[in-house]
């Protein structure tokens, strides 16, 4: 009888227990960031338009063509009919606020993934508005700045927990609205979106820093899930390592360097004055304690103070960000000529292939190439003036992505580094769409907007004869463009160029440029 009053007696306590854990409230800890209050996504009113058909818009896209290279034109018409085949409406139940391209990956919209698809879905903007995609992230915006890595296209859910390592990231954001303010100077949504990226800049500040300053990640905030980098007894994709991620480090570096550049052209200076010294003190961090001078590389960071010996493709947002030494630049890019290395049979592998975990086949970041990484490593060379560099990357890359599209018919999510082959996830458009539209035109057509000149430049390599119709600039103007064919790289281009809009174009070519100032025909 006592025995069972007292099993009794347990019962109740563990039955009441169980009752107050489930009726618990848990405080609300967030600190509000006084920028949450000019964020107008989060009160903005969704969009439920339906979303275009790609037949009957794909007239307003850009035309290629490229002599002898037919392949590479459907390749590039494939990526945009696949973008076209996942752009989404936002719906009552997921409470987006703008149709959106997906990732076309798990039914779930990513932080990084959208950063990159606007990046070529601006020369589409004529068709849909692809950098709409991003609203979707700043209207689910929390008080404190926060903002979410992976959301739900069911249901608007979080997928992960806000203090969740892995629950944000990585900060690409401020380099995809900035990249596109700089190509069509809408000054209305750099004032709209600036508020709301130095508020997420400001959590990162707080809560993924280690007292030194330097940042830290998780393989699946760093987007690189399975790379071989954190130390023995820690989650390869959850945990932190308690490392300092070279990655995460300078892409912080970079994003503080396009919200300083935001903030002069919205005369908001006064708002970002820190952001100079983290820049300052940030930059030497990087070249005093994640610079290994006798291997020219930057590492990850232990807790004991000793770097990794992990060379991964993420090292290079140093090239972005500028912030290599400027007497290891030269060894730094080595690297990536080196066979050994980065120089594999399709470039860019995503990690080393002189590491033990390297994998010739990819197995995803353990030596996959991968359109973004590719696309960062070849704006990087741009900046600092590696041009030749680039393109031959760029080639290299287009051309490998071309045969496994006539293999296929179609584009993969990322692919194999020696030997020809798609991998993982087909029909991905998704980022992998950057390959034959943005690596087309702004590396093999060398044509881009130059970023602070105000004109595009044209960088002919090609001999082959090539144009492109329809390239949108500011407001709603249009540009072709229209090389023949050479005998020598060093010949002077014939070309043609006609716009619906006055521009200035500086062409450039092997041994010579000229600039021109293009007026429409009236």
């Amino acid at each position: 009888m006592k025995t069972r009053i007292s099993i009794c007696l347990i019962a109740l306590v563990f039955s009441t227990a169980v009752n107050q854990a489930a009726a618990q409230v848990y405080y609300d800890t967030s600190i509000p960031n006084p920028l949450y209050q000019q964020n107008g996504f989060v009160k903005q009113k969704p969009s439920l338009d339906e979303v275009p058909d790609y037949q009957l818009v794909k007239s307003k896209l850009p035309v290629p063509f490229w002599s002898g290279r037919k392949e590479v034109i459907d390749c590039y018409w494939k990526a945009w009919e696949l973008a076209f085949r996942n752009v989404k409406k936002a719906t009552a139940a997921n409470r987006f606020v703008q149709p959106y391209i997906s990732p076309a990956f798990n039914d779930h919209i990513f932080m990084w993934d959208t950063s990159f698809m606007v990046m070529f879905g601006r020369y589409g903007r004529n068709a849909f508005n692809f950098q709409g995609s991003l609203d979707n992230f700043y209207s689910n915006q929390h008080k404190d700045g926060y903002i979410t890595r992976e959301i739900s296209e069911l249901n608007g859910a979080p997928i992960f927990e806000k203090f969740d390592p892995s629950s944000t990231g990585p900060n690409l954001m401020p380099w995809a609205e900035w990249d596109y303010y700089q190509f069509y100077r809408d000054q209305q949504r750099l004032a709209k979106v600036f508020p709301v990226l130095l508020a997420y800049y400001e959590w990162l500040q707080q809560n993924r820093t280690w007292q030194d300053g330097s940042y830290f990640a998780s393989g699946w905030s760093c987007g690189m899930d399975n790379q071989p980098r954190v130390p023995k007894g820690y989650h390869l994709e959850f945990s932190t390592g308690m490392m300092s991620w070279v990655d995460a480090t300078l892409q912080q570096v970079f994003a503080a360097k396009l919200l300083l550049k935001m903030a002069k052209v919205l005369h908001r200076e006064t708002e970002v004055t820190d952001l100079h010294r983290e820049v300052t003190e940030l930059s030497n961090y990087v070249q005093t304690r994640m610079w290994d001078n006798e291997t020219g590389y930057l590492y990850d960071r232990f807790r004991d103070g000793t770097l990794s010996d992990v060379k991964s493709i993420g090292s290079y947002w140093a090239l972005l960000a500028e912030v290599v030494p400027a007497n290891g630049l030269e060894r730094f890019i080595a690297h990536l000529e080196n066979p050994r290395e980065f120089k594999r049979q399709h470039r860019i592998p995503a990690l080393s292939a002189d590491n033990k975990d390297y994998k010739p086949d990819g197995n995803y970041w353990q030596g996959g190439v991968w359109a973004p990484t590719n696309y960062m490593v070849l704006r990087g060379l741009s900046l600092c003036g590696k041009d030749s560099l680039a393109y031959e990357i760029a080639r290299n890359h287009l051309d490998n992505v071309v045969k496994v599209y006539e293999k296929t018919g179609t584009l993969w999510e990322n692919y194999a580094p020696d030997v020809t082959e798609g991998k993982y996830r087909k029909d991905m458009v998704g980022w992998s769409g950057l390959t034959p539209i943005s690596i087309l035109f702004e590396y093999v057509f060398g044509i881009s907007a130059d970023k602070d000149e105000g004109m595009i430049v044209w960088d002919i390599r090609l001999t082959d004869e090539f144009g492109l119709k329809n390239y949108p600039v500011a407001g709603s103007g249009l540009v072709d463009f229209w090389c023949g064919r050479r005998k020598s790289t060093t010949d002077k281009p014939v070309i043609r160029i006609h716009a619906s809009t006055p521009v200035t174009i500086k062409v450039i070519w092997k041994g010579g440029s000229k600039i021109l100032k293009i007026k429409p025909k009236s």
